[in-house]
């Protein structure tokens, strides 16, 4: 039995070292699915796992060979590109993506189809009772709050991946190329009728989170550069203000010189002055460097990722 070339439903899930989720995930996704009345195909992009995961993944494709798919990466490549090569393959005309860690249960996916089915075309998921950490939940909160003053994009929950895209937005992200982006926002940027709607939030069933302190900080540089260049309107705006008030100062400390003469510690306060100016500078440069680094990113034209071998049977 092989899997139509066209089907109702994809799901998407990106793998990174998620050994002990696997077997869980395996068991709960196929029955919701099966249950669902519709065709379907699941697609695993292994994204260069180093523990069991690709082995488990070739045994769960060997037993349901008939709806499973899965892309292997030469090496690890980050989230975004994994699900980014299975766009790029999906057969479906609803694409679901989800995480393997089974902190969004897979028993939600019935409920955003169901919005799906009522016309909206990006359908994104925000987590109730979230099962993070404090620091992960207020500075998801910090980031949300940015990102919606820096940018267009109004979405409540811009971290959780449950989320269900038409075939045509998908078709659109595709099309865009993007090297570094963020895929809800940029789905979000493309829908012509986005929504959202509460899902569950579990603790993750096994294993640590793959996401560090500076995997989320370059996950927001992408979100906030790729989509706005507010940052550098406001950086130019303070630059303006900061040169303003710094020639307003040299009049004032001038006009002390001249008039009180030479004063002691005056010259630490220019020092200072100096120092926070040098700063800003700073901020500025790697401001424009990283918009500059994206843009040569795409000039270049180099591979986003590369595959080591695909399993699945042709249709």
């Amino acid at each position: 039995m092989s899997i139509p070339e066209n089907v109702s439903v994809s799901v998407v899930i990106p793998v990174f070292n998620e050994q002990g989720n696997l077997p869980t995930l395996f068991s709960r996704l196929y029955p919701v699915l099966d249950a669902l009345g519709r065709s379907y195909e699941v697609i695993f992009t292994n994204d260069g796992s180093a523990d069991q995961s690709r082995e488990l993944l070739a045994e769960q494709h060997a037993a349901r060979s008939d709806v499973t798919r899965i892309i292997e990466f030469k090496s690890n490549y980050g989230q975004h590109m994994a699900i980014m090569a299975a766009f790029e393959r999906v057969r479906g005309e609803v694409i679901v993506t989800l995480d393997a860690d089974l902190q969004n249960p897979p028993e939600e996916i019935p409920a955003l189809l169901a919005k799906t089915d009522d016309g909206f075309d990006c359908v994104g998921g925000v987590r109730k009772d979230r099962q993070d950490s404090f620091f992960r939940r207020y500075a998801s909160k910090l980031i949300n709050r940015v990102r919606r003053y820096t940018t267009n994009i109004r979405m409540s929950d811009q971290g959780c991946m449950l989320r269900a895209y038409s075939r045509t937005v998908v078709e659109g992200i595709v099309r865009s190329g993007a090297v570094n982006t963020f895929i809800p926002a940029l789905a979000y940027s493309l829908a012509k009728k986005p929504t959202e709607i509460p899902v569950a939030h579990e603790e993750r069933h096994a294993g640590t989170s793959n996401y560090s302190l500076y995997s989320l900080i370059r996950l927001n540089f992408d979100l906030i550069t790729y989509f706005t260049t507010a940052p550098l309107q406001l950086f130019t705006i303070f630059a303006m203000l900061c040169s303003g008030f710094s020639f307003l100062l040299v009049i004032i400390l001038g006009g002390r010189r001249l008039y009180y003469g030479p004063e002691e510690g005056g010259l630490f306060t220019l020092f200072g002055i100096l120092f926070f100016l040098i700063s800003v500078c700073m901020v500025g440069i790697g401001l424009i460097g990283e918009y500059m680094g994206r843009t040569y990113q795409v000039v270049r034209n180099r591979a986003r990722y590369q595959i080591s071998h695909i399993l699945e049977i042709q249709p």
